[in-house]
């Protein structure tokens, strides 16, 4: 069974004790959060390793670290292989900024989309801007609905209710 299977099992798991479960991510939150604030510190610094190097070097144990990979996988400018890696995988943490703040304002993580670390990249402006129009790419917007009287948006000419609007 593949890291990520693992970890998804575990970490989404509906029969598990919601306690332990809560407490599970918690813990991992605060570990993500820890990894984000190094990361955004150098931002064009990429960051390469294997699963279990990367773990060591932030901490956390294997399966904290696939949860990690997963989340942040997205934003990466070239995405790794988490469906098969294993803790001796090459992986790589080189994000897209533009991506990864839009992804973590779409995740609803306002613990890593305020991380002061943000200041440093983006002007209050710029991040504004990305978090807007992350906000924005979810909102769905209807057409003008066609009257009975209205040309046929079909373009044929003809009122909409002796064409398309035929029952």
């Amino acid at each position: 069974m593949s890291l990520l299977t693992q970890w998804r099992e575990m970490a989404y798991d509906q029969k598990a004790d919601q306690k332990k479960l809560n407490q599970l991510w918690q813990a991992y939150f605060l570990k993500e959060k820890a990894v984000y604030e190094q990361l955004l510190a150098d931002p064009d610094t990429e960051v390469k390793g294997t699963v279990a190097e990367l773990a060591e070097k932030y901490n956390m144990d294997i399966m904290t670290m696939t949860g990690f990979l997963d989340g942040i996988d997205e934003s990466l400018v070239t995405p790794n292989n988490i469906e098969e890696m294993d803790e001796n995988t090459e992986v790589s943490l080189l994000f897209d900024k533009k991506k990864l703040y839009k992804n973590m304002v779409g995740a609803r993580a306002e613990w890593l989309y305020t991380l002061p670390q943000w200041n440093d990249i983006f002007t209050p402006e710029e991040q504004k801007a990305l978090y807007l129009e992350e906000k924005k790419s979810g909102t769905v917007v209807k057409g003008k609905k066609v009257g009975r009287n209205d040309p046929c948006p079909c373009g044929s000419g003809k009122k909409y209710k002796h064409c398309c609007g035929k029952n």
